[in-house]
């Protein structure tokens, strides 16, 4: 007798890599059951946490992946130790969620990252709930050519550390973006070069419609506000980043 599938919430941080692994694990529906989306929201804001994604284009996101959002409400300035008790609490929430909703699963979108991995897994370890990593190990730059070809559409909509300046922020996620990356540059920005919204794809019931909006040049202090769905790692004390609203139009 089959197993049944394993109920999965999936890491949603509002970008490609996260609804790729939604549309991943729903190619495997004897496998995965996936029930649910969570990510990071900095209270203060309303938008996801790096990404800056709205609250409204990440529930819209939501609808059209027809699943649950959870929203991890975390503050401005984020210490670590605010971060760990946010998700604490989420995964009390989780257990006490009714059987056909809650899950024993995390999948999270990282490609390779050794270091983000193991403080996932380490994270998680003892909790009761399992990492999943569907796309661990994909070559970045089949991968980025796959994710367009399957009529994805993401704008960029934040820029981190690296050699990225403001002329990549606030375009579309396309192979000509992809061609006018720098050498050195990972076409799916795995060492977060940049980060994206999500707006179409396969892992939707329809597009949102939504555009690039204005864009803003921050000066943003380091390890605080350097949080990802989950990992703290070392930035300068002050660097400045920009980012690309994105805005949700009638339709």
């Amino acid at each position: 007798m089959a197993s049944p599938p394993i109920p999965v919430l999936v890491s949603w941080s509002s970008g490609k890599d996260s609804a790729w692994t939604v549309h991943t694990l729903r190619q495997q529906p004897e496998r995965y059951d996936v029930r649910g989306i969570f990510t990071t929201v900095t209270g203060p804001f309303e938008r996801v946490s790096i990404h800056s994604t709205p609250l409204a284009v990440l529930e819209a996101q939501a609808d059209r992946l027809g699943l649950p959002l959870y929203p991890i409400r975390i503050p401005f300035p984020c210490p670590n130790t605010a971060y760990e008790a946010a998700m604490e609490a989420f995964l009390d929430q989780v257990r006490a969620l009714p059987d056909p909703l809650t899950a024993t699963h995390f999948a999270f979108g990282d490609l390779y990252l050794e270091d983000v991995r193991r403080y996932r897994e380490d994270r998680l370890r003892g909790t009761g709930f399992h990492p999943l990593f569907p796309l661990w190990g994909l070559d970045t730059r089949e991968y980025a050519e796959t994710v367009i070809g399957a009529g994805t559409k993401a704008i960029v909509n934040a820029l981190g550390s690296g050699p990225l300046g403001r002329e990549f922020v606030g375009r579309w996620y396309d192979r000509q973006f992809l061609a006018d990356l720098p050498p050195g540059v990972d076409p799916a920005g795995e060492n977060g070069e940049f980060h994206t919204c999500v707006t179409a794809g396969p892992m939707f019931s329809s597009p949102i419609p939504a555009r690039p909006g204005e864009i803003v040049e921050r000066s943003v202090a380091g390890p605080a506000d350097d949080a990802d769905d989950g990992v703290h790692r070392r930035a300068p004390a002050r660097r400045t980043v920009f980012y690309a609203d994105v805005v949700a139009e009638a339709g």
